[in-house]
C-alpha cells in the first residue's frame, strides 16, 4: 500500500504546490485511487512533479461537497476519463460559508463517470464508504458559520453530504476523511458502530482552522477535549488542512507521536 499527500495547504516536497485543499492518492493492491483533488489543477501538476501517473486512477471519492476537495476534479477529468467520481448526493447542494458559494463546481455533474450515493456503500473488499454520523461529541466550532440550501432558504449544514473511506489491507484499516466536519470523535463512534474497534491510522483534517483571530477559550476547550481522547487511542493520525497550525501543535502537545502532520508532496507509508 501507499499513501501520498498530493495537495494540502503546506509544502513538503521541492516543486509541489501548497494550497488550501486536501488531496490524497492511495495505491492498494486492487486500486488506484484519489481521496478529494483540492481546489485547482495543483493536483495535476503536483502529480507530474511526483511521478504519479493520474491516468491510472481508477476511483475518486469526494468526501464532502465543498470547492477545496473537489476543484481538481474537472482538472483531473482531462487527464483521465475512465475513473468513477463517487459522492454523497448531499453533496451536489448549494453550500455556503455567510454569503459565500463553497459548493462544487455544478459542471462536474456533466462527467460521464458520476455515481452518486446515499448512505453506507462497501464497494469491494478493501473499500467501503460511510456516512450517517449524527453524534455532537466536540463538534467542530466553525460548522456554525457553514449552511446549505434547503427549499430555496439556506439552513444550518448538517454535513450529510460528509463520507468517510475505509481501506482494509493486510488485516489493517486505514480511515481517510477529508475535513471531519461532523467532528472526528463522532466520526469515530460511527466507525465503531459498524466495524467494533477503532482503526489502525486516520488521514483526516479536524476543521478546527480559526482565520479571523486567535480561538476563543471554548474553542480551545473542544481542542483539547478532542486531544485528549485522540491520545488515549492506539490509532496513529495523520493531519493538516482545515486542522490549523495552531489547532494542531495544541495537540502535538497531548498526543505526541500520535500525531503527525501532513504536507504536499509527502509520502505517508
Amino acid at each position: 500500500m501507499r499513501i501520498v499527500t498530493l495537495v494540502e495547504n503546506t509544502c513538503g516536497h521541492e516543486g509541489c504546490i501548497a494550497e488550501h485543499g486536501l488531496s490524497i492518492y492511495i495505491e492498494t493492491e486492487k486500486h488506484k485511487l484519489l481521496l478529494d483533488t483540492g481546489q485547482t489543477d495543483a493536483v495535476v501538476k503536483n502529480a507530474e512533479v511526483l511521478g504519479i501517473d493520474l491516468s491510472l486512477v481508477d476511483t475518486v471519492i469526494l468526501s464532502h461537497g465543498h470547492y477545496d476537495h473537489s476543484g481538481g476534479i474537472l482538472p483531473f477529468s482531462q487527464v483521465n476519463h475512465t475513473a468513477k467520481i463517487i459522492m454523497q448526493r448531499k453533496a451536489t447542494e448549494p453550500h455556503f460559508n455567510g454569503e459565500r458559494y463553497i459548493g462544487i463546481d455544478t459542471d462536474i455533474l456533466k462527467l460521464p463517470d458520476v455515481q452518486l450515493i446515499d448512505g453506507d456503500v462497501q464497494l469491494d473488499d478493501d473499500l467501503f464508504l460511510f456516512s450517517g454520523i449524527i453524534g455532537r461529541r466536540c463538534y467542530p466550532q466553525g460548522n456554525h458559520k457553514l449552511s446549505r440550501m434547503e427549499n430555496g432558504v439556506k439552513v444550518p449544514d448538517d454535513f450529510a453530504h460528509e463520507q468517510c473511506l475505509v481501506i482494509t489491507q493486510n488485516s489493517r484499516r486505514w480511515l481517510l476523511s477529508g475535513c471531519s466536519h461532523n467532528g472526528i470523535l463522532n466520526i469515530l463512534d460511527r466507525y465503531r458502530e459498524i466495524f467494533g474497534n477503532a482503526p489502525d491510522y486516520v488521514v483526516t483534517g479536524f476543521h478546527m482552522m480559526k482565520k479571523d483571530g486567535e480561538h476563543t477559550e471554548k474553542e480551545k476547550a473542544v481542542i483539547i477535549q478532542t486531544a485528549e481522547e485522540l491520545a488515549k487511542m492506539d490509532t496513529v493520525f495523520y493531519s493538516g488542512h482545515c486542522t490549523g497550525i495552531p489547532a494542531f501543535e495544541l495537540m502535538k502537545e497531548i498526543m505526541v507521536d500520535k500525531l503527525i502532520a501532513l504536507h504536499s508532496g509527502e509520502e505517508i507509508l
